[in-house]
This record gives structure tokens, C-alpha cells and sequence, in this order.
């Protein structure tokens, strides 16, 4: 399993979305553990050095390493790319 990393941003959002942190944490850790069982939800930006994962109408973007995960931000499916 990789570790995972909380950037400050993506602390703050997950207090804000305190009603859905438990399903965005339990999605992150599954994708930690096995890429594959969330490759359909996995896309890489276009212009940045990054990733999307998609649950519900929520976007998690995170960078990747071979033994990391590093959450950059967390929110709603409209704004999170601004």
C-alpha cells in the first residue's frame, strides 16, 4: 500500500465536506491499496502534473509516486479546477 499524504488545502476541504469525508477517505485508501479497482475513476490532468480521482460529484486531485499518494484538493465537481 502506497503512503498517503494530506496537503493542508486538502485537510481544510475535508473538514468542510465533513458530511462526505468518510466516503472520500474509504475511495483514497481503496486506490492506495489497489489502483486497478479505481482505474475507471483515475484520469491524469491536462496541463498539470497531476491526477483526478472522481467519487460521486466530488474530485480528489493528487500527485503520485511509486510509494506515495499526495492529496493536493478535494471538492465539488465545478470547482475544483479554478
Amino acid at each position: 500500500m502506497k503512503t498517503i499524504i494530506y496537503t493542508a488545502t486538502a485537510s481544510r476541504a475535508m473538514i468542510r465536506h465533513a458530511n462526505r469525508a468518510k466516503l472520500i477517505k474509504a475511495k483514497i485508501v481503496q486506490y492506495a491499496e489497489n489502483p486497478a479497482a479505481q482505474a475507471r475513476n483515475v484520469k491524469s490532468l491536462v496541463g498539470v502534473d497531476a491526477s483526478r480521482l472522481r467519487v460521486q460529484d466530488f474530485r480528489v486531485l493528487f500527485r503520485e509516486t511509486a510509494d506515495t499518494i499526495t492529496i493536493l484538493d478535494i471538492g465539488p465537481r465545478g470547482g475544483i479546477y479554478d
